[in-house]
C-alpha cells in the first residue's frame, strides 16, 4: 500500500469518526427532539416534539393522528416558576393536532406534556422517565454566522483527530495539523461562538469566569489544550504525548451534551405574568 493510499484512508477514517462524534453530540443534547411512539385505539402513533425554538414567534408543537376521533390536551407552565399547570386543547388542522406554546425572552424555558384520549383511552407523551419535556427559546442566529460556526467547529475537531493520528503512526505533518486544529478552533469556538451566543440569549460569554455555561467552558478547555499541544510540537515535533491528550480532550468535550447548564431564566425570580 503507497504512503498517499494510506493517507487517504486515515482521512477517511478522520472523517467518519468526526461525524460520529458530531452526530453523538447532536443527539444527546438536551435541545435534541423527544422522540417515540404510543398506541391509541390499536394504532400506532409516532411523535416528536420539540425542545428548542426561535423566540420571534410562538412555537408550533404537533403530533400527527390521522384517527379522527382522537383528541389532545397539552399542560405546560413555565420552567423554574411557581406557575401552576396550565391546560389547553390541541387544535386539529387535518391530521395533525397543534398547540402553539406562547414564546418567551431568549433562554426562557417551557415545560409540557401532552395528552392524547380517544374514548376512555388516554395515553401520555412525555419525555423520559415520565417527566414533562423541557424547551427553550433562543433569539435567532443569522446563517452568516451560524454556519461558519459550525463548520469551523467541525473541522477543528477532524484535523484534531487526524493530528493525533499523524502523532501515533509517526508522520512528519503533526504539528502543521496542529496548526490547522487550532486555525479552526480558534474563530469557530471564541469568535464566532461568542456571536452565537449573543443573538441567540443576549450574552457573547458566560462561561468562567462570568459564570458557570458548559458550552463556553469545554470550548475554552478544548481550545486551551491545543495551544499547549502545538507549543509542546514545535519545540517536539516527535512528541506524541501532548497532541493525543488534546485530542482525548476535545473527544470528552465533544461527548459531553451540547447546551448542557446554558443560559436560563430563573422565572422564581421575576413576576408571574
Amino acid at each position: 500500500m503507497t504512503q498517499t493510499t494510506k493517507a487517504v484512508l486515515w482521512w477517511i477514517f478522520a472523517v467518519i469518526f468526526t461525524l460520529l462524534a458530531a452526530e453523538y453530540q447532536k443527539m444527546t443534547g438536551p435541545t435534541y427532539p423527544v422522540k417515540g411512539k404510543t398506541t391509541i385505539n390499536n394504532r400506532e402513533i409516532k411523535y416528536k416534539l420539540i425542545r428548542t425554538a426561535e423566540n420571534d414567534k410562538d412555537a408550533e408543537i404537533y403530533v400527527t393522528v390521522p384517527d379522527q376521533s382522537v383528541t389532545g390536551t397539552i399542560l405546560f407552565k413555565r420552567y423554574k416558576s411557581n406557575d401552576s399547570m396550565t391546560s389547553a386543547p390541541l387544535l386539529r388542522t387535518g391530521d395533525k393536532l397543534v398547540f402553539m406554546m406562547p414564546k418567551q425572552p431568549a433562554a426562557g424555558k417551557m415545560m409540557y406534556e401532552i395528552k392524547l384520549s380517544s374514548g376512555t383511552e388516554q395515553v401520555k407523551l412525555s419525555a423520559r422517565n415520565d417527566q414533562p419535556i423541557v424547551m427553550r427559546f433562543k433569539g435567532p442566529v443569522p446563517l452568516y454566522i451560524l454556519i461558519p460556526h459550525v463548520l469551523c467547529m467541525f473541522l477543528g475537531l477532524l484535523f484534531s483527530t487526524r493530528t493525533a493520528i499523524e502523532s501515533l503512526i509517526n508522520g512528519s505533518r503533526t504539528y502543521k495539523f496542529s496548526l490547522f486544529a487550532l486555525f479552526f478552533l480558534i474563530p469557530g469556538g471564541l469568535i464566532l461562538g461568542p456571536f452565537v451566543q449573543k443573538f441567540a440569549f443576549g450574552a457573547y460569554w458566560t462561561g468562567w469566569p462570568f459564570g458557570h455555561d458548559l458550552t463556553d467552558n469545554k470550548t475554552l478547555v478544548m481550545v486551551l489544550a491545543w495551544v499547549f499541544a502545538a507549543y509542546k510540537l514545535k519545540k517536539d515535533p516527535q512528541n506524541k504525548l501532548w497532541p493525543v491528550l488534546a485530542a482525548i480532550v476535545v473527544l470528552v468535550v465533544y461527548l459531553i451534551p451540547h447546551s448542557m447548564l446554558g443560559s436560563e431564566i430563573d422565572y422564581t425570580k421575576v413576576p408571574v405574568k
